[in-house]
């Protein structure tokens, strides 16, 4: 699918190859087909760190099993924009744990000045070699036993993760006129660095303080609207007392309640992503404004005695909860509000402002007359049974979509691939029924179920012609709706 010839992909950093795949699940989740956006001025914008592929390429390489691989950052966005002919600026960067927060802030500031229209921000960490693990263990930098324990007592080091993650960016006022399903706001971001500190890794409340700050000045909000917190909280004895100390300089300062402020981070459950810790973090945020929930930070049972959460304005969230939002002074309702914090080991560090999407009208749709044509596509046969097998689970999961809608997104935000199924329902339980009978089946199937292949004509028994003679014949009958 990404015409990468197999030489190519040996060589080839698996975190590029990672990335650009996350690519493509990005967009589509946005309802974006990759030709909505080939010429268009995107930006991608990626965090990234350790090169150790390179590492492990040239051992084998020296041992005679294969070539050595080419290893560059830059690639990894380079690759993107390439494949997907995007226009606007291409960059990986490397301000180690604050890496993708810090994307966030430069591609929030390229489509504040006009210089792209939309903007793929993204970070990625895997962990090839096992280098990383020798060092990690000389500085005495990891968790004792292989747990995140931040902000909890007995925190001795952190846990390192694998992850790769990505987030499509647009003006709120271009997204809402397009009717895009919009997650969530960035209201403001913040970059700044420690400064001369005891030691070259040791973080500053003060310049975490600042920063915080500003980023809260540029969102235009009180810290007392922010509701919960996605700290950086890697689980060392050091680094985590020093951040709720610079949250409790911000934070107290207003009229925030003892407690009123949930605290949390994402490092206790899926490890420290390092470069792509920040994009880790904004997707627990967004995933808990969808669901209006918080989730657990574990491991916490028992606060870490060097911090005082007894006189802060923040609660430990260690179990999973309501996200309830909170009112002014007028008794106004406040819209759920979080911050993200990501701290670099060199003293870098990036903080944001996210806030719940404001509520948007339900798209118009024409009205349905008839039947409704529902396309799914795959490069292989054994990805499209997968990709069907996942459309009908999720179908049974979410009873109550609308099937207009389903199909609209199927036929306009999906690229279309070689191998094909088609399902004509007039509704989700039919569609649900025409699925089952598309896994079951071949080509050649009932006239509402159809698999093949589109580029040997397997999928309809005619020309191109015929098939498009077939479908006005059907709209003309009030058999699809309109929406192809």
């Amino acid at each position: 699918m990404f015409n990468i010839a197999p030489r190519e992909a040996q060589i080839m950093d698996p975190q590029e190859r990672l990335f650009l795949e996350t690519t493509w699940h990005t967009l589509e989740d946005a309802g974006y087909p990759r030709a909505a956006l080939a010429g268009e001025r995107v930006g991608v914008f990626v965090g990234a760190m350790y090169s150790h592929y390179q590492l492990l390429g040239l051992e084998n390489a020296l041992r005679g099993r294969g070539p050595a691989p080419a290893n560059f950052f830059a690639s990894i966005a380079n690759r993107v924009s390439f494949y997907f002919d995007f226009r606007g600026p291409s960059l990986a960067l490397d301000t180690m744990c604050s890496s993708s927060l810090t994307a966030l802030h430069l591609a929030c500031a390229s489509l504040s000045r006009g210089e792209v229209r939309y903007a793929l921000v993204g970070g990625v960490n895997l962990m090839l070699h096992p280098s990383k693990f020798v060092f990690l263990s000389q500085a005495r930098m990891s968790s004792s036993d292989g747990r995140c324990r931040a902000f909890a007592a007995g925190a001795d080091g952190y846990v390192p993760g694998e992850g790769v993650g990505a987030v499509l960016l647009k003006p709120l006022a271009d997204a809402l006129r397009d009717d895009d399903r919009v997650l969530g706001l960035i209201r403001g971001t913040a970059l700044n660095h420690g400064g001369r500190t005891s030691g070259y890794a040791v973080p500053s409340p003060r310049a975490q303080a600042e920063l915080m700050r500003e980023a809260l000045r540029a969102a235009q909000v009180d810290p007392g609207t922010i509701s919960y917190v996605e700290a950086h909280g890697t689980g060392t004895s050091l680094g985590d007392p020093i951040e709720v100390a610079a949250l409790t300089q911000v934070f107290a300062a207003q009229a925030h309640e003892r407690g009123a402020c949930a605290l949390g981070t994402v490092k206790s459950n899926i490890g420290h992503l390092e470069p792509a810790a920040g994009i880790a973090g904004l997707t627990k945020v967004l995933l808990q404004l969808r669901h209006r929930s918080l989730a657990p930070t574990l491991h916490a049972a028992e606060p870490n005695p060097a911090i005082d959460f007894e006189t802060s304005p923040f609660v430990l969230q260690t179990r999973a909860g309501a996200w309830v939002p909170g009112h002014d002074a007028e008794g106004r309702r406040l819209p759920l509000r979080a911050a993200i914090s990501s701290f670099g080991a060199g003293g870098a560090n990036a903080h944001v402002i996210i806030e719940e999407a404001p509520p948007q009208p339900t798209p118009a749709q024409p009205a349905q007359t008839g039947a409704l044509l529902f396309p799914f596509s795959a490069t292989h046969e054994v990805q499209l049974r997968a990709q069907l097998v996942r459309q009908l689970e999720f179908l049974r999961r979410n009873p109550t979509l609308d099937a207009g809608a389903v199909a609209w997104t199927l036929q306009t935000g999906r690229e279309a691939l070689d191998e094909r199924a088609c399902v004509l329902a007039e509704d989700l339980p039919g569609l649900i029924a025409g699925l089952e009978r598309a896994l079951e089946a071949g080509t050649g199937t009932p006239s509402s179920v159809w698999r093949g292949r589109a580029s040997n004509g397997s999928l309809f028994d005619a020309d191109d012609a015929d098939v498009a003679q077939l479908f006005r014949a059907w709209a003309e009958r009030g058999r699809l709706a309109p929406f192809w």
